[in-house]
């Protein structure tokens, strides 16, 4: 092979790499594009601001109400709530040494607990979610944190502006 031939050679493998490249890199835009419209459009925003719980189906909404009772919502696909059926609902929370377990009774769509929560402004939380008595538990472990968010208003367990 002369020189002429070998640069010949060596300038169109480039040419036809780049444009693969850049095949390459425009799709791979378009599918983060397409990921980043599904995750927002299945993103649900609580009816009542609360926490959404997305790991049990019907999604749920977890929120302190005014007289600190825990109450649970169970929200259709468009975020509106549905009434409870045969679900049962069992948080666990504060002192791991010496934890608070809350039961729930159905209040007319909600299930609202027992008892009021323990005293305290970031209490561990675990809620146990069953669709039925024979069901697998679903379980959601977070950290019930009720200062305000200064950027959403909402209490911090509840954050809509993933800070």
């Amino acid at each position: 092979m002369d020189c002429n031939s070998l640069v010949c050679f060596l300038l169109k493998s480039s040419q036809s790499i780049n444009k693969f490249m850049k095949t390459k890199m425009i799709a791979i835009v378009f599918l983060a594009a397409e990921l980043a419209i599904a995750s927002s459009a299945e993103k649900l925003s609580a009816p009542n601001h609360g926490r959404i719980i997305d790991a049990v189906d019907p999604r749920a909404e977890f929120l302190i109400s005014s007289d600190q009772k825990i109450e649970i919502r169970f929200l259709d696909a468009a975020g509106k709530a549905i009434a409870p059926t045969a679900q049962v609902v069992t948080v666990t929370m504060g002192d791991r040494t010496k934890p608070t377990t809350l039961l729930f009774i159905r209040v007319g769509d909600t299930l609202v607990s027992d008892r009021a929560i323990p005293a305290g402004k970031e209490l561990p939380v675990v809620v146990k979610i069953q669709n039925g008595p024979d069901a697998k538990p679903v379980y959601a472990k977070f950290n019930l944190n009720l200062a305000t968010c200064p950027t959403c208003s909402n209490a911090e367990y509840a954050c809509a502006c993933d800070h």
